[in-house]
């Protein structure tokens, strides 16, 4: 299972420079070819992105899909999560956004953060960008 980080749906959404392999790596996750989760925090972080650039449309569309991915769940964040976080923060020098991340991935129990965020490098639970994951992938089912 593989956290996935706010970028990579941002990416997509904003049509950004890597949205294709982006794209690829949502198709994993749609179709139930792997499984990740998605935090509250987020979806959330999405939500007032979009609002402010105006996009309620493009935000109504994003929310709608979420039901259709077959191999992604959206994870609340607990108390225990939000503490943790903190300290997390602190031990990492990671900004509280980002530490909400890892903190669900160790809960989670991840086997890696897929983001463009690169501080997540060198932290105990890897780092794997979109095409890492669908190279992987690609390889496995090839092996079958």
């Amino acid at each position: 299972m593989y956290l996935v980080d706010t970028n990579i749906f941002l990416e997509v959404m904003l049509s950004r420079r890597r949205k294709e392999e982006c794209k690829q790596f949502l198709r994993l996750l749609r179709d139930g070819r792997t499984s990740g989760a998605v935090t509250d925090f987020s979806v959330h972080s999405i939500m007032v992105l979009l609002d402010s650039l105006g996009r309620r449309q493009a935000l109504r569309t994003f929310l709608a899909s979420l039901a259709g991915y077959r191999g992604l769940h959206i994870h609340f964040t607990t108390l225990a999560d939000e503490i943790r976080a903190v300290d997390l923060a602190e031990k990492h020098h990671l900004d509280i956004d980002d530490a909400i991340q890892y903190a669900v991935a160790i809960s989670t129990r991840a086997q890696a953060i897929v983001s463009f965020d690169r501080d997540f490098d060198g932290l105990e639970i890897p780092r794997l960008e979109p095409r890492d994951v669908v190279e992987h992938l690609s390889k496995r089912g090839a092996q079958q």
